[in-house]
């Protein structure tokens, strides 16, 4: 078993490829087969397994996203953080705040188009706090 922590920093709201980063960590485990958990330490941002062959498509689930969840909507109570912060609330109540990718011959068990996305909600980026768990 291997617990790594990991900090990205975002520097604007969209999608932050950190497979690189994830596989890294798999590697310096030396788990063989098993299961690679992400979980990110956030409650306005988050995860997903998303295509990583054509950045359009990134571009095109924020810009989706956003229509769905506007800002300033006259329900929101919770306004003191900014007009982003609610909308990155519910986007991330919505999409995922851990992911379980299996591990085979030391390796994530990836689809050739699969990469794992940080999704930053915010429109000022943060550093993202990400703890990585490997195991059997």
């Amino acid at each position: 078993m291997s617990i790594k922590q990991l900090t990205i920093r975002t520097h604007q709201q969209g999608l932050y490829n950190i497979t690189a980063q994830v596989a890294q960590a798999v590697r310096e485990s030396a788990i063989v087969d098993g299961l690679c958990t992400v979980f990110i330490q956030h409650t306005s941002a988050s995860l997903l397994i998303q295509e990583n062959a054509d950045p359009d498509v990134c571009q095109d689930l924020n810009n989706w996203l956003n229509r769905l969840i506007p800002e300033g909507d006259a329900l929101y109570t919770h306004t003191l953080e900014g007009a982003d912060d609610m909308p990155a609330h519910i986007k991330s109540a919505l999409t995922a705040t851990s992911l379980g990718i299996p591990i085979l011959n030391q390796s994530l068990a990836l689809g050739t188009w699969q990469g794992i996305y940080l999704w930053e909600h915010r429109h000022q980026g943060s550093l993202r706090k990400l703890v990585i768990h490997i195991g059997l």
